[in-house]
């Protein structure tokens, strides 16, 4: 748990159903929107309050404004729902990368989804800080990327909420 945002073991995966596992196809905008559908899926399954459809079509919304894929092969698709009283994420590791529109232009292949509060104004923006910081490094994306499984994921991002709240 950590004190900007709540993250269950559910809410970290390897891989969902759907995901493209080869990214040969050359990034078409539909790799994005299959990723966005896991994401939601994601979120809907591990907090019961959220709906997958609602969070995918604010998810996509929120991309139309501009992408989530702030670089160094991390995207932080978000959404806001009335659903929740408090800030919920989770984490999807891709099975190989996706091109994104990141501002570096380069694929994404973890990919954390944020639903805040509606009203969660400054609390949404420090939740999306928080979780870019927790890949600011080399080190942790590439152990992130190297976690054996989902449960091995969700101990890195436990122990680096303990060491941030320490």
């Amino acid at each position: 748990m950590h004190a900007l945002f709540q993250i269950v073991p559910e809410a970290v995966s390897l891989s969902e159903p759907g995901v493209p596992a080869d990214s040969e196809s050359g990034g078409s905008p539909g790799e994005k929107h299959t990723v966005l559908g896991a994401v939601a899926g994601l979120m809907a399954g591990a907090y019961p309050a959220l709906d997958r459809q609602e969070l995918l079509e604010s998810m996509l919304e929120r991309e139309s404004l501009g992408s989530t894929g702030f670089g160094r092969g991390v995207a932080i698709p978000h959404a806001r729902s009335a659903r929740i009283r408090r800030p919920v994420a989770a984490l999807l590791r891709l099975p190989s990368p996706v091109e994104f529109d990141a501002s570096d232009g380069m694929p994404v292949d973890l990919v954390f989804g944020l639903v805040s509060p509606e009203t969660a104004g400054a609390t949404h923006l420090h939740a999306l800080a928080a979780l870019s910081r927790m890949v600011r490094t080399e080190d942790m994306h590439q152990a992130m990327l190297d976690a054996p499984d989902a449960d091995a994921l969700f101990a890195l991002i436990a122990n680096i909420a303990d060491r941030d709240a320490a």
